[in-house]
């Protein structure tokens, strides 16, 4: 898996490789008599090198740079066509550089602009990329060359216009991924909030009919009662920041929540459906650990057995460890089983680990997924489990 290093890397890679490819165009344009002669040659080898300007850099979705200066890359073009067929220079003929050059500025204004500016740099590009061969005159080859150049800006576009839609499509349905995420925050609350405050009822009126026969039972209650408060109400301020539906009031029924304590049945579940035999390994005392961590611990192991068993071809051992320390809980699920293959864009993806990373960060923690050393696929998860509440 590469890194956002590697990846930043390579892309540097490939734009001085883009320029390197310009300037080797450009120079064959020269050599070739493809521009015309004099200042003119010069303005139009110019016009070819300012095209980088708009495709070369790393462009955001959703840009609302890109379109402007592709509009200006555009319009100087259209001016040195229009100096060019006034000039009567027609000796030569449009470059292959800037030919290239537009239609690269094509595409990524068709993939990335700002909608509202990307209609008329598209048009303004295309007109100057079908203007080139006038250029050269007016005779039928340069007609033709005009057609096909057209052609292939269409093509150009309908390439941009359809990996957007594709990267449009899976952010809407990363961001669905993440309000269920968030909706399920929210039922996690519920539950936890009914289930200690029902325990604190119980303590309540226990106390009371205890009161007079046994007083020092009731400050034993009290302290449990101020226990479960105090941790329900941290629990609160942690995790009301992460709602964002405040409308949503699930029903959901009045039970504990599955932590790490209920990972052993889950591990005896996964192995019992057979191919794979799962192991949990702990170090360290899991006992009273914040509600939501533990949850997301067992959320975090749930998804990665069932990434196995969907993903992990071969794989005969699946390992869960579960280790604490004063500050984290850290969870790690590793398989021997061969890696994922890459998906291809005809795929439809999966999100599973998309909303597990949007919960893990909710709570303060981090996560990882990736091939291990020693072959497989390892996820790691670390938790905070002390967490800063506000007074």
């Amino acid at each position: 898996m590469l890194t956002q290093q590697n990846r930043n890397l390579l892309f540097r890679l490939g734009q001085l490789a883009l320029l390197g490819l310009m300037a080797l165009l450009g120079l064959f344009d020269l050599q070739a008599g493809m521009a015309s002669t004099g200042d003119l040659a010069l303005l139009q080898v110019l016009s070819a090198m300012t095209t980088a300007t708009a495709w070369l850099p790393r462009r955001e979705q959703g840009s609302k740079r890109l379109p402007k200066v592709a509009l200006l890359v555009a319009g100087f073009s259209l001016l040195v066509t229009f100096l060019v067929v006034v000039s009567g220079s027609t000796d030569g003929s449009f470059g292959i550089a800037e030919a290239l050059g537009l239609l690269g500025t094509l595409y990524v204004v068709s993939r990335r602009a700002e909608a509202q500016w990307a209609v008329a740099a598209v048009v303004t590009t295309v007109m100057a990329v079908g203007l080139l061969p006038a250029r050269g005159g007016i005779s039928p080859e340069y007609v033709i060359a005009g057609l096909m150049l057209a052609l292939v800006s269409t093509a150009a576009i309908g390439a941009g216009v359809y990996l957007r839609t594709i990267e449009s499509s899976r952010q809407r349905a990363m961001d669905a991924v993440k309000a269920e995420q968030r909706a399920e925050f929210a039922r996690d609350l519920h539950d936890f909030i009914a289930h200690h405050v029902t325990g604190i009822v119980v303590q309540a009126q226990g106390a009371r009919f205890i009161a007079e026969q046994d007083p020092q039972r009731v400050l034993l209650a009290l302290e449990q009662i101020e226990q479960a408060g105090a941790e329900t109400m941290a629990s609160m301020r942690r995790m009301v920041g992460v709602l964002r539906d405040p409308d949503a009031h699930p029903d959901a029924p009045l039970a504990p929540l599955a932590g790490v304590h209920e990972l052993s049945p889950l591990l005896e579940q996964f192995s019992s459906s057979g191919g794979t035999l799962a192991r949990l390994h702990v170090d360290g005392d899991i006992g009273g650990l914040p509600v939501e961590v533990s949850t997301s611990a067992y959320r975090v192991v749930m998804e990665a057995l069932t990434n196995i068993r969907q993903h992990a071809r071969g794989a005969r051992v699946a390992d869960v460890w579960i280790r604490r320390t004063p500050e984290w809980l850290l969870v790690r699920v590793a398989n021997d089983g061969a890696a994922p293959r890459p998906t291809v864009p005809r795929e439809r993806p999966g999100y599973g680990l998309v909303g597990l990373t949007e919960r893990v960060r909710a709570v303060g923690g981090r996560i990882t997924a990736g091939p291990g050393i020693d072959g497989g696929w390892v996820v790691d998860a670390a938790l905070p489990v002390v967490q800063e509440v506000t007074q």
